[in-house]
């Protein structure tokens, strides 16, 4: 386990390797990159996921899927940073014949668990997962990033209305709840996300709400959720483009190109 103390720094490192993963492709999702690191630094990092990076396919493993796939190139410098894949050949994004997909797709990077990027189907395959895993008497634990735009589709709801049926307390999902998605802020395009939690409660699920960029909240969720007798969510209030001055708050980020200037910007806001 890494301590506390030492992940903002980690998280720092990640978020350098994605800047830099999305400078060169001159192409990708930046804001949800940036905001969902913190989460998964404090994931990866603890003694709350079990996994084995040069294991992959270990069957005692976590699973950890990512349904905003288009933070892959966070989630790709987090594996590789973790130890699924050489730091040294971290490139190529977006680029043909690389395994760094524009947004991920199971058997081409080690650790993807599923592909994904047509929004609001990941947490449907998580409760598969995490049913079957119930059935079999496995005691694997199934994670699922989401973000806050998708929970407008109905198949998340399908899958948020399930699992508390069958009693699906192996299943956390995370809200990356960083309030923007691709053509405006969420509160424009659909303001009842607002009462996110309420809604989960009143679908039979332990619900969390923290600030997805402090470390002494997010860990203590994390435990929190693996005691439930529920499914839980954790919705986590976090900024786009985390880290990076031009890019905060701003739902222009959702996805662009960085230019030399804001590069070098960007760099150095994050040293």
């Amino acid at each position: 386990m890494t301590a506390i103390k030492q992940l903002p720094q980690l998280a720092q490192e990640i978020r350098r390797t994605t800047i830099k993963l999305l400078y060169q492709a001159q192409s990708g999702h930046p804001g949800s990159s940036l905001s969902i690191i913190d989460l998964i630094t404090s994931l990866y990092f603890s003694q709350f996921f079990n996994h084995q990076p040069k294991k992959p396919h270990w069957p005692g493993r976590d699973y950890f899927l990512l349904s905003n796939g288009h933070a892959a190139p966070g989630f790709y410098s987090l594996l590789a940073h973790v130890g699924y894949y050489p730091l040294s050949q971290l490139k190529g994004l977006r680029q043909i014949n690389t395994p760094l997909h524009g947004h991920p797709k199971r058997n081409t990077f080690p650790g993807i668990e599923a592909s994904s990027g047509s929004l609001g189907q990941n947490l449907s395959v998580g409760l598969g997962i995490a049913l079957g895993l119930k059935l079999k008497r496995q005691a694997n634990k199934v994670w699922v990033m989401t973000s806050d735009g998708e929970q407008q589709e109905g198949s998340t709801w399908e899958a948020v209305m399930l699992a508390p049926k069958y009693k699906l307390n192996n299943l956390i999902a995370i809200v990356d709840k960083n309030l923007c998605q691709i053509n405006d802020y969420t509160k424009n395009i659909m303001p009842t996300l607002n009462t996110l939690a309420d809604k989960y409660k009143a679908f039979g699920w332990q619900t969390l709400t923290i600030d997805g960029h402090d470390f002494n909240q997010i860990i203590p969720a994390y435990q929190k959720a693996l005691k439930s007798s529920q499914p839980t969510v954790i919705i986590a209030n976090t900024i786009i483009g985390k880290g990076v001055s031009f890019m905060e708050g701003d739902y222009h980020w959702h996805h662009g190109n960085l230019t030399d200037e804001q590069y070098q910007q960007a760099l150095k806001d994050l040293a």
